[in-house]
């Protein structure tokens, strides 16, 4: 008999990024909310309302996605990097995006793509869709 678990954020995939005291990704798969109050999240869809991010824009020129199962943490940590470390060295994009797994092996592209974004200027409609966790709406 075949069981499959899931292994507990050992994937990176659903890697969301948090700004609080610092910025750090986090795998939101198990990070309760109660957690992150206060923090700003963005998830894959905060990086831009358009598709216009560079990292995104990226991806789609250097030809990133295959599969797509792990590209949302990819993409999450990626942009952790660059907001830390704006033009970073292969070293750099290897030791931030070590844990991330990729089933198709794309790594030396996603690297590729990194290196493109950040030779990106952003556009007005990057990072448009941040939420803080926990602030009222009044």
């Amino acid at each position: 008999m075949l069981h499959l678990r899931y292994d507990k954020a050992k994937c990176r995939s659903l890697v969301v990024s948090l700004l609080g005291m610092t910025l750090r990704s986090v795998a939101s798969c198990v990070t309760p909310v109660a957690a992150v109050k206060g923090a700003e999240v963005t998830t894959i869809e905060g990086l831009s309302v358009d598709g216009t991010h560079p990292l995104q824009r990226a991806w789609e020129q250097v030809d990133v996605p295959q599969c797509g199962y792990c590209q949302a943490g990819q993409l999450m940590s990626a942009a952790a990097l660059l907001k830390k470390t704006p033009n970073p060295t292969d070293a750099d994009i290897d030791a931030a995006m070590n844990g991330n797994l990729c089933r198709c092996g794309t790594y030396l592209r996603i690297r590729e793509a990194i290196h493109l974004a950040a030779s990106m200027t952003p556009t007005p409609a990057t990072q448009a869709g941040r939420a803080r966790v926990g602030a009222s709406k009044r």
